[in-house]
């Protein structure tokens, strides 16, 4: 089968970004030739470029482009006469590539796979700018609610339009999880699969050491509460002096996170590493007795979670979207409400003075992810969805 994979970026950062490079090579592995269309947005200096690129950028015209990109819809019309897919599977298109490039995937099989909110939100988050759940839909409640600034709001809502208006060149929806498949309904678009992200069955890690640490890994954005979690971090050191917080990721919050560190006299306690590759990554965490996801907003999935549980790491995260289906509340980790730092605080004592209970919801989470996330049984369940969608494609041509 020939598969053309579509997402705005082609990075080497990033869930999305990173999701589809894994995914192109395990189709290729597969037998399948799976190819990668993105924009040339982020793409740094060492980066492995995309099979085809068109035109994207991050400056002060980004609005307009993510709103209507030709370049975009142009290039990929002669991809699609190039390359001849029997099938196009899109991602996250809404930040680069626009709505611009639906009309052009009518003529052939398309899926989207939904892993945020963004087709339902302009901003992605479905989050209010204090920080609370946004129960609007779409519309002059991004104004109002003060979610777009006023130069952004009308190229926005067209985009919406656009989209909503051209959605039906797609074949099949298929979110990443129950969370995201609820926001969908709520804008319309039902008869939605759900096909959760996979990760590789990667080895267990070592015994857990001495000193009892935390670990985060993610972007330093404010929706993903690392400094809820720096916060609630200071009891625990108050009880436990020798409990550590490993922290990977970079973002525009790293530095105001430098200095809450540095205010609550946590310096020698916490470890801001910056971005590390995966590899390096995983090696950071592998000391941890929990990993910590808290997040403000509503994680459509949370990959973190699972990849954590893969290691044999407990887990705690918090209780809204896609984590109350990746972690096992009382089981294999914690569950807490967003935004609570005496709720955090809590959880990380429990498991941090315990590290024998950390050890067991770690077993459980490995138990847990293999049985339900390994990559290998998820690529199986996306080829069965392929099948499904060019099945119906030739019943309706018939």
């Amino acid at each position: 089968m020939k598969v053309l994979l579509v997402n705005d970026y082609a990075t080497e950062t990033g869930g999305a970004e990173l999701h589809m490079r894994q995914l192109r090579s395990q189709l290729q592995s597969r037998g399948h030739d799976a190819r990668l269309f993105s924009s040339t947005a982020q793409l740094r200096p060492g980066d492995e470029p995309p099979d085809y690129a068109c035109f994207g950028t991050t400056s002060r015209f980004r609005t307009l482009l993510q709103t209507a990109n030709p370049w975009a819809s142009s290039r990929l019309s002669d991809v699609l006469d190039e390359f001849k897919p029997d099938l196009v599977h899109v991602m996250i298109f809404l930040t680069q590539l626009s709505p611009l490039i639906l009309p052009v995937l009518r003529r052939v099989p398309c899926i989207l796979n939904v892993v945020w909110h963004r087709p339902v939100c302009p901003t992605g988050t479905k989050m209010l700018p204090d920080g609370s759940p946004c129960i609007s839909n779409w519309g002059l409640a991004c104004y109002e609610n003060r979610c777009l600034p006023a130069r952004d709001w009308a190229p926005l809502m067209l985009q919406m339009g656009l989209f909503r208006r051209w959605r039906g060149a797609i074949d099949l929806f298929v979110a990443n999880s129950v969370a995201t498949q609820r926001e969908l309904a709520k804008d319309g678009i039902d008869s939605v699969e759900i096909l959760y992200p996979g990760t590789p069955a990667v080895r267990a890690r070592p015994p857990l050491g001495e000193a009892p640490t935390a670990g985060f890994v993610g972007r330093l954005v404010p929706e993903k509460g690392i400094d809820v979690l720096i916060q609630a971090f200071a009891p625990v050191v108050r009880q436990l002096p020798s409990a550590k917080l490993v922290i990977v990721g970079d973002g525009p919050e790293r530095r105001r996170l430098e200095q809450l560190v540095a205010s609550l006299n946590l310096s020698g306690h916490v470890t801001l590493h910056g971005h590390l590759s995966r590899v390096k990554a995983e090696r950071a965490m592998e000391d941890c007795w929990v990993q910590v996801a808290p997040s403000r907003w509503e994680e459509p999935f949370g990959l973190v979670a699972i990849e954590a549980q893969m290691r044999g790491t407990a887990v705690i995260a918090s209780r809204s979207g896609g984590f109350c289906e990746t972690v096992d509340d009382g089981h294999s980790g914690m569950l807490v409400a967003p935004a609570d730092a005496g709720a955090l605080s809590l959880a990380l004592l429990q498991l941090l003075a315990q590290r024998d209970r950390a050890e067991a919801m770690g077993r459980a989470g490995r138990e847990r992810a293999l049985r339900l996330f390994q990559e290998s049984a998820t690529l199986d369940r996306l080829l069965g969805l392929y099948d499904k969608v060019l099945q119906n494609r030739m019943r309706a041509v018939a």
